[in-house]
């Protein structure tokens, strides 16, 4: 559970980090997100989760 709790602080700080010192940019890219179909999306979600979920089992192993 503390791995969890220091993963979801250490997601927090990256995002804030990149809002803190691209301002523009990530409205820009929020902006473009509208152009992307659900799918797509979903798809890109998907493959996310599977390469972190990947990330996690060799770095506990």
């Amino acid at each position: 559970m503390k791995e969890l709790i220091i993963a979801f602080g250490l997601f927090l700080f990256f995002e804030g980090i990149l809002y803190a010192i691209f301002p523009a940019k990530m409205k820009s890219m929020l902006k473009k997100l509208e152009l992307i179909s659900n799918n797509q999306l979903r798809v890109g979600g998907l493959i996310f989760a599977i390469m972190g979920f990947v990330v996690i089992y060799f770095a506990k192993s």
